[in-house]
């Protein structure tokens, strides 16, 4: 199954299907054969870049609806 992102309402992104997630340095995350994840928004989990509840703790507040974005601007 391809990736399917979703972003929720004042939570993490989900990710489900078939993915990998690399640190800045391109090594993978072992994710021990899940096939779904959640990851922070907020910025206050402890288990970085993983979701870990903390926004729920904290009052995180953030809402994002799905749009259409302009056309990426032409490389020179």
């Amino acid at each position: 199954m391809a990736a399917k992102v979703t972003i929720f309402n004042n939570g993490p992104v989900r990710i489900e299907g078939d993915f990998t997630i690399n640190d800045a340095e391109g090594l993978e995350f072992g994710l021990a054969g899940r096939t779904v994840i959640s990851l922070c928004r907020c910025g206050l989990s402890e288990n970085k870049p993983f979701c870990d509840g903390a926004h729920g703790r904290n009052g995180f507040s953030s809402e994002c609806k799905a749009r259409e974005l302009a056309p990426p601007k032409p490389k020179v």
